[in-house]
Order: structure tokens, then C-alpha cells, then sequence
């Protein structure tokens, strides 16, 4: 079991960035949340199997609002305890 804290930086507020995020999340048996942070960046919190954490991190540098992204941070975080499906916060 896989747990990622990401930030993105670049043009990802404004822009449906957290949506299509959580649409890329359907694909994938993962849970997590996506939020926009204060600073301009855009944090999520994901996890689920190893393959399916990184598949899905993949699917959202390479997806519909991939272009936005300049700057990516992925640290490893303890498991989200109590967390079910995939939220916009």
C-alpha cells in the first residue's frame, strides 16, 4: 500500500485542475483528495496499491490538464486512515 502527498505549481487553480483530477481518479482504485492550497499550488493526497498510486500520478501529468503542470513535489506520507473514494476539497 502506497501513500503520496503531491504538490503541482504552474496554472493549476482556476482551471478545473482539481475536476478533471478527480475524474482521472475514477479510473484507478485509489483514495485521496485533491484541494487547492493558498500559495497557488494544488495538493493531493492519494493511496492505494503501489502500481495503482503511480498509474494514477502518471495519468494526471500525462492527462486533459497535464500542460498546466510546472513543478511536481511527491513525498511519501503515513496511510490516510479512514479515507473512502476520491474527494475535492
Amino acid at each position: 500500500m502506497a501513500a503520496k502527498q503531491v504538490f503541482y505549481e504552474g496554472r493549476v487553480q482556476g482551471v478545473g485542475f482539481r475536476y478533471a483530477t478527480k475524474r482521472e481518479a475514477m479510473g484507478f482504485d485509489v483514495c485521496g483528495w485533491v484541494s487547492n492550497l493558498p500559495d497557488g499550488r494544488v495538493e493531493i493526497q492519494v493511496m492505494g496499491d503501489d502500481d495503482e498510486v503511480e498509474d494514477f500520478l502518471v495519468a494526471v501529468r500525462e492527462g486533459q490538464m497535464g500542460g498546466n503542470i510546472r513543478g511536481e513535489e511527491i513525498h511519501d506520507v503515513a496511510n490516510l486512515e479512514g479515507v473512502r473514494g476520491f474527494s475535492i476539497r
